[in-house]
């Protein structure tokens, strides 16, 4: 006559409670909820992943710091043809930047500053034409994560966007 098992595992069926109440990880939660992960990766980016010598990271950066750039304009209240929207990929060892230049701001986004966190140049200037402009201050690359956060950076050192937009007598450089 067998005896019964000794070990309690073997005993009783598996816990399935415990088991789908485990958070789930990698692979497994990506084929769960496939839509979350298209969002992440559209909205998540890593702005301090080097595009040096990374052709698709390059135009990763340039397409969403763009992108981020047209909603700092919108958060700002700039009226359409305010401001230009540019940018320059360079060359291959470098990020190039993206710049959104106003009659009296010039904001410059790049990597040139990765080892200090910085990444986002904000300063005053007295027209499009004006490539040089006041002081430079500059922000963490992370800030284009959080636009409210980036717009009362570019007011707090242009004035730009108070009361929904520069007045003709605003600051300048």
């Amino acid at each position: 006559m067998k005896s019964a098992p000794t070990s309690s595992r073997a005993a009783r069926p598996p816990d399935r409670f415990t088991f789908q109440n485990q958070p789930m990880t990698g692979p497994a939660l990506r084929e769960r909820l496939p839509s979350l992960f298209r969002f992440m990766e559209i909205d998540m980016f890593d702005w301090n992943r080097s595009c040096s010598y990374d052709e698709q990271q390059k135009r990763r950066f340039h397409t969403t710091a763009r992108s981020r750039l047209k909603k700092l304009a919108a958060e700002l209240a700039l009226p359409p043809g305010s401001f230009d929207l540019r940018s320059n990929k360079a060359g291959i060892a470098v990020s190039g930047e993206i710049i959104l230049h106003l009659d009296r701001a010039y904001i410059q986004v790049g990597q040139f500053g990765l080892s200090s966190g910085h990444g986002i140049l904000i300063r005053t200037c007295k027209g499009r034409e004006d490539y040089t402009g006041g002081a430079n201050h500059f922000v963490a690359l992370g800030m284009l994560d959080d636009i409210p956060a980036l717009a009362t950076a570019v007011r707090a050192v242009t004035g730009v966007g108070r009361d929904g937009a520069l007045s003709a007598t605003g600051r300048a450089a």
